[in-house]
């Protein structure tokens, strides 16, 4: 056994004693106490649409409001901490697809979450948004509380006179409630047809509650073709493509190609292969607003996913 610590080691148990943490690859430790670290969650394809998990810092180019930016910290997410909301939508226009979703859902949380690391809550939404279960690291618990996930009964339909489906209420209570008091990674996961009734917010109230939370978005369209009559419903598909691509999330929509158990495949590997770039801002905070993010990739024929804009808060 060496009697020696290389500098490296003698700088990270430094980092420990005082709350800073290292980026993967470097020697200098990443004050984030002291200074505003601005992170940047990405997923990268090519252009068959496969995951691309081999690229390193020097392949990013990052810009702030047009201004070019120094990407401080850099790592690959595979195996960091997840904070996960499943959102489900559960009005009328659901009733006949909701089976489906719950039994796909199980699935999907049997297999992403790793007990005592990653953590996720239940909310519902119709003419209400419900808590189904509060943020927890237990599948047993998960999968009791996806039982009592269900539609309004006619009983409380006619007590409400009609239903509704306050889908930008839901995301931003999420957001405000629960995303915006946690740190690291962060998503919510919205399973609905995208059609909003009801809401007192609207479509921007949603997705900027989801940046201030710099949390992302990966939007599931499920519609059932009948529930709306021969009149069809709105168009929910343009409203869940924004929220997903604003918060730099994903949009999946569930066809007979593409079953939800298999969106809910792509989707983990999808959140076990993202990058996460930090920078600090050469514009100092004055006042509380919202600034534009681009993040691109030097080499050509690849798609970068990851959010537009973040909250800068004074």
């Amino acid at each position: 056994m060496r009697d020696y610590f290389t500098r490296r080691e003698v700088l990270q148990c430094a980092a420990v004693l005082c709350g800073v943490r290292f980026a993967r690859g470097q020697d200098a430790p990443v004050f984030s106490t002291d200074v505003k670290v601005i992170n940047v969650l990405a997923t990268v394809r090519n252009r068959t649409g496969a995951l691309v998990g081999n690229l390193d810092r020097d392949d990013f180019s990052l810009s702030e409001d047009g201004r070019p930016q120094t990407i401080r910290y850099f790592a690959r997410e595979s195996d960091l901490p997840l904070t996960l909301g499943l959102m489900v939508d559960t009005s009328g226009s659901q009733r006949r697809v909701l089976d489906a979703e719950r039994g796909a859902s199980l699935r999907f949380l049997d297999q992403v979450v790793r007990e005592k690391k990653d953590q996720v809550f239940i909310m519902q939404f119709d003419s209400a948004v419900q808590m189904r279960q509060a943020l927890t690291s237990s599948v047993g618990k998960l999968d009791d509380a996806l039982a009592y996930v269900d539609t309004e009964t006619v009983r409380q339909l006619r007590m409400q006179h009609g239903g509704g489906t306050l889908l930008y209420d839901a995301v931003a209570r999420a957001s405000d409630e629960v995303m915006s008091k946690l740190s690291g990674r962060k998503a919510l996961i919205v399973l609905s047809d995208g059609v909003d009734v009801g809401s007192y917010g609207t479509l921007k109230d949603a997705v900027e509650a989801a940046a201030r939370a710099d949390t992302l978005i990966y939007s599931i369209l499920y519609s059932d073709p009948g529930a709306y009559g021969i009149f069809g419903g709105g168009d929910g598909k343009g409203v869940l493509e924004r929220m997903s691509n604003d918060s730099g999330g994903g949009f999946f929509e569930v066809s007979k190609k593409q079953t939800v158990d298999r969106i809910f495949d792509i989707l983990q590997e999808e959140l076990r292969s993202q990058y996460s770039l930090g920078y600090v801002s050469d514009k100092p905070i004055t006042i509380s607003e919202f600034r534009k993010i681009q993040l691109t990739v030097r080499q050509k024929g690849l798609l970068v996913q990851a959010r537009h804009q973040f909250w800068a808060h004074r």
